[in-house]
């Protein structure tokens, strides 16, 4: 009953569909603690969540953001990544990205508790506790400022 309870929970809270605010929240990076989406307002922001550190997919995704990192910033976007994993961990996997493929990853990494992944509906209901591969854009919206 009680995993019945937590799936309708978060079916509930949901992924937030194309036009609502992005959630105000305060959360901790490999950059230090931002606050969202103050912390890029006047620009856009690509908010990307994927499973867990060290995985290959996520290497190779946070590999390909980062290449292109330059031309986002080009168009007034940022970067940003999320896994439930801790600070410790993203700093270590960026030191082995960077000593394995020569690949700096410059844009900061939210290392989640769980509160952000469930604010936003990133917790797979029948995956446990790690966060679902998903992209969010959120624009430049003077009310962020």
């Amino acid at each position: 009953m009680e995993k019945i309870e937590k799936i309708v929970e978060i079916k509930k809270k949901g992924i937030p569909l194309l036009g609502e605010d992005f959630p105000e929240m305060k959360v901790q990076t490999t950059h230090g603690i931002i606050e969202l989406p103050k912390a890029f307002a006047g620009k856009w922001f690509v908010l990307f969540s994927h499973p867990a550190d060290f995985t290959p997919v996520c290497t190779t995704e946070f590999v390909a953001f980062q290449k292109r990192y330059d031309k986002f910033k080009a168009l007034n976007c940022e970067l940003i990544g999320l896994s439930v994993d801790q600070v410790f961990s993203h700093i270590k996997w960026m030191e082995w990205i960077r000593e394995k493929l020569g690949v700096e990853i410059k844009f900061p990494i939210i290392a989640d508790t769980g509160e952000v992944a469930e604010k936003l509906g990133l917790i797979h209901p029948g995956k446990g506790t790690n966060t679902v591969r998903a992209v969010f854009v959120v624009d430049d919206r003077e009310k962020y400022a």
